[in-house]
């Protein structure tokens, strides 16, 4: 130990004296060794003394360090015997409660099911227009993934109460409603119970897709008997409902017009509507032509001495002349069928073309009837069969031009053989009358009408 530091005391020496300036002598080298060597050891034994000292606070530390060691080993023990237990007590709390939530679960699960079954039943009721945010909360029940609260099982309970209690009553109410015209407008609606629904001039229907009440553009007869109701005093009042809440009125807005039938019978549709009407007002003018012709010979009848040229009657007995040659018989029968003949083409005239009319009327029926069936065929093949509204229009064509040929020739029909009846009496009694001249001539007898 003191060789080495010795070696080490001479090597600062000599560096130092090789750094110093001037040289020393062995003597001041020597007392400078001894005053640096002095200064080491003192500086040696401070440091061991301090080292002393710390190694006794470092002992202390590490006896409580130990100490807190144990403590928290006891600790850690102590917690992992108490999380044993939870576990296994959370185990048994668990079993406990999904036994009790098996039941509530069914509990529950058919309360879903009824809300949401009272949801599709109260998706088109009347009632929504009142209370808009109860099929919200109905599909919010239906809907839930969690177990339904207290609060929840309440207010469905009130939900079904309020209804049963808004069924059964007749309220004046201010509502929104949207005019067949697309105006919307807060106006008085009279609602009866989840039947009807009348407005300020219409009947009501609720459209649940829209969620508001619609005024329908076609309204039934009635609303005369709901402006009674509500000026009456009494307590019985006669007022139309809808038993079917709201059906009745969307089928007869479905329900086709007659302008819309007869677009429908297209092209072939409206020439048989234009024969019907041509056919119909032929009939007319001829019934009104021998009506008057009747008129003319019913008057003429009763004055036979004086014929008149405004009757057919007149003329045949015109033929005769004031004072006919009897002895020329065949020639005085022959002038008189000569002018029976002349007056039947008049009074039978437009009767073939009206029984023309009534032949054609059917056939052009059948013929909308198979252009209305190639346009279905057509619907079929470009889009199948899977939608049947493609197919709507060729059906509809042949099936009311068919309807529209017979409606056209059946009053047609009838029409000419009124005409035809009337026609033939007329000319009879022009025969009647005539052979009766020829009686009344031969034998000089004055002749009874």
């Amino acid at each position: 130990m003191s060789r080495r530091f010795l070696a080490v005391v001479l090597l600062g020496v000599l560096s130092s004296a090789a750094s110093a300036a001037e040289p020393l002598n062995p003597d001041q080298l020597l007392q400078r060794i001894r005053s640096e060597r002095a200064a080491e050891v003192s500086a040696m034994q401070a440091r061991e003394q301090a080292f002393i000292a710390e190694r006794g606070e470092r002992a202390q530390l590490l006896a409580r360090a130990q100490a807190a060691l144990s403590v928290q080993k006891a600790e850690a023990e102590r917690l992992k015997a108490e999380f044993d237990r939870q576990e296994a007590e959370l185990a048994a709390q668990e079993k406990l409660l999904a036994q009790r939530v098996g039941h509530l679960g069914e509990l529950f699960g058919v309360v879903r099911q009824s809300a949401g079954d009272v949801a599709g039943q109260w998706q088109d009721s009347l009632l929504n227009a009142q209370y808009p945010e109860r099929l919200k909360r109905l599909k919010a029940l239906a809907e839930s993934r969690t177990l339904p609260s207290a609060e929840d099982l309440d207010g469905y309970w009130m939900l079904l109460l309020e209804d049963l209690a808004a069924s059964g009553r007749i309220e004046r109410l201010q509502l929104p409603v949207v005019a067949a015209d697309g105006s919307r407008a807060t106006q008085p609606v009279l609602r009866v119970g989840a039947f009807s629904a009348f407005g300020a001039e219409a009947f009501l229907r609720y459209d649940a897709d829209a969620g508001e009440l619609l005024a329908p553009a076609r309204q039934p007869s009635g609303l005369g008997q709901v402006a009674d109701y509500l000026d009456s005093d009494e307590a019985l009042a006669r007022l139309p409902i809808d038993p079917s809440r709201g059906t009745l009125l969307a089928q007869l807005q479905r329900q086709p017009s007659l302008w819309d039938r007869l677009q429908q019978g297209g092209l072939v549709g409206w020439v048989i509507v234009g024969l019907g009407l041509f056919g119909l007002c032929l009939a007319a003018w001829r019934m009104l032509h021998l009506a008057r012709v009747a008129r003319g010979v019913s008057a003429q009848m009763h004055d036979l001495s004086a014929p008149r040229e405004d009757n057919p009657l007149g003329r045949v007995i015109g033929v005769l002349g004031p004072k006919p040659q009897l002895s020329d018989l065949e020639t005085l029968e022959l002038k008189l069928d000569e002018a029976i003949l002349q007056e039947t083409p008049p009074l039978e005239k437009g009767q073939g073309l009206l029984k023309l009319l009534c032949a054609v009327a059917p056939l052009l029926g059948l013929l909308g009837t198979v252009t209305g069936m190639i346009v279905t065929f057509q619907a079929i093949t470009q889009g199948g069969g899977g939608d049947s509204r493609l197919m709507a229009d060729g059906i509809s064509q042949a099936l009311v031009t068919t309807v529209q040929g017979l409606v056209v020739a059946i009053p047609l029909l009838f029409l000419h053989s009124l005409l035809a009846s009337r026609s033939k009496g007329l000319i009879q009694l022009l025969e009647q009358q005539s052979a009766g001249l020829i009686a009344l001539h031969l034998s000089g007898a004055p002749r009874r009408d």
